[in-house]
């Protein structure tokens, strides 16, 4: 899909003239005023599993996050919460929208007033990925997983339109639609795989375990084989299905197989937080 070069907006094909500002395509519009260049982000992504995203702030560079994902900062890094838009509504409808997408209502701003450092994590063990976003680039992520990014780039709301894959695609009718330019980097569970997948060519992956795919990449489900690999496969009765062109990003761990393993432990200790230390102390005592 090509997109404006003035607005960012995208461009129907065969189109001569951008829907959104009007400027000719291939040409700029009349007076218009040049894009703004967002200044490269400076940052580094450490550890395994369990990974914290460094970022180096110049004075005057601002990024946002999820609220409560902060790890540490650095004095020169001033922090404020608040809620994106300009009027009341806009306030509200964005709050809402984000409560939707599985975030916070509020976004934490953080803005150097000299050269300084934040850092960043996920909630759970997991990787962190960052995306360089061009002008009117967007990449689809499942719930949850926006970390934070440069305040140029637009996190919104995107609707599920096939109910197939929206009742039984395993990330539901809601997911998060994030929009350059800039740097973003999102968070899920255990390990990523990358594909990048050729005009026509499909992908057939577990039910949520989707981390994110290009726009332009097809998102749907389709039935397992055979009612004996359905019922004993243990896969369940569906996989989602993406068919390129564009890129899709995997995860081996989601949160809710983490929950459903470590349910039976929590069952197993029948609320009594000591019977773990009773246990261990009885394969050690002595049969008097």
């Amino acid at each position: 899909m090509a997109y404006c070069t003035n607005c960012g907006s995208a461009i129907a094909e065969g189109s001569r003239f951008c829907s959104g500002c009007g400027a000719a395509i291939g040409g700029a519009a009349p007076n218009a005023a040049p894009a703004i260049a967002v200044p490269p982000l400076d940052y580094t992504i450490q550890g395994d599993n369990l990974q914290v995203a460094r970022v180096k702030l110049q004075p005057g560079q601002e990024v946002y996050a999820e609220a409560g994902k902060m790890i540490y900062k650095t004095p020169a890094v001033e922090w404020e919460t608040r809620m994106s838009g300009q009027s009341l509504g806009e306030k509200l409808w964005g709050a809402l929208k984000r409560k939707l997408m599985g975030e916070s209502l509020f976004m934490t701003y953080f803005r150097a007033t000299s050269p300084g450092e934040v850092g960043f994590a996920g909630s759970y063990p997991g990787r962190i990925q960052a995306f360089e976003l061009a002008a009117g680039q967007s990449i689809l992520v499942q719930r949850d997983a926006f970390l934070f990014a440069q305040t140029t780039v637009q996190l919104n709301i995107a609707l599920v339109r096939k109910l197939g894959a929206g009742f039984f695609g395993g990330e539901g009718f809601i997911l998060e639609k994030l929009t350059g330019p800039g740097t973003v980097f999102i968070h899920a569970g255990g390990d990523f795989v990358e594909f990048t997948l050729a005009a026509g060519e499909v992908l057939q992956v577990e039910t949520g375990c989707v981390v994110g795919f290009d726009e332009s990449v097809d998102y749907d489900i389709q039935m397992v084989g055979g009612i004996k690999t359905a019922i004993f496969g243990g896969e369940g009765l569906f996989l989602a299905t993406l068919r390129g062109p564009g890129r899709v990003i995997v995860q081996s761990m989601t949160l809710e197989k983490m929950r459903r393993e470590l349910a039976p432990v929590f069952r197993s200790s029948g609320g009594d937080e000591h019977k773990g230390l009773d246990v261990l102390s009885g394969m050690f005592s002595s049969d008097d």
